[in-house]
């Protein structure tokens, strides 16, 4: 089987349900922006290093749950690969348990630190950029996963105490802005 069939050449491509649809359509859009974000957190798995038992399970996971959303968002028929309502549930418990771990926060933090919390830096910005595709998608009528901007919502969470989690290990502490509203 090829991997080029030509089909999208002119701009279509196959949509929800299988139906021909432009490539600016609105979910085809989500899917594409869950495709990127995924491919970050992929890159994140890449530059684990030392917290590898602690990230890699939860970026796995996270990965896996993107692309059963994105199979779901592009072929409703696909439910049931989707999770759903429980997913935000684990990704709250992961939050909490990185949090326990980390320093109270009481001020706004710059995005920075070793390499990989600037990766996972990154991917939370994809993450909240995936977020707003799948609400630009609920808004021209497209049905989403189930808990889907839910889940998107708690991963931006979890990737920016990841992140934390991070530059503690490396021991880099935050980096915290001292800007002001005036």
């Amino acid at each position: 089987m090829s991997i080029y069939t030509g089909f999208g050449d002119q701009g279509d491509t196959c949509g929800p349900g299988g139906q021909t649809v432009r490539k600016t359509h609105p979910a085809v859009q989500a899917v594409g922006a869950l495709d990127e974000l995924s491919a970050q957190v992929g890159w994140c798995l890449a530059g684990v290093g030392g917290l590898a038992d602690e990230l890699a399970a939860a970026l796995g996971d996270v990965q896996s749950a993107l692309l059963a959303m994105g199979a779901v968002l592009a072929n409703p028929s696909r439910a049931g690969l989707w999770a759903g309502k429980s997913l935000p549930r684990e990704l709250e418990k992961r939050i909490d348990a990185v949090s326990a771990a980390l320093p109270p926060l009481h001020h706004f933090l710059l995005a920075g630190g070793c390499e990989l919390a600037c990766r996972l830096h990154v991917a939370r910005t994809v993450c909240r950029r995936a977020e707003l595709a799948l609400v630009a998608a609920a808004d021209a009528s497209v049905a989403l996963p189930e808990a889907a901007l839910v889940y998107l919502n708690r991963l931006g969470d979890l990737l920016f105490v990841l992140a934390r989690r991070a530059n503690q290990a490396a021991g880099i502490g935050d980096a915290c802005w001292e800007g002001s509203a005036g």
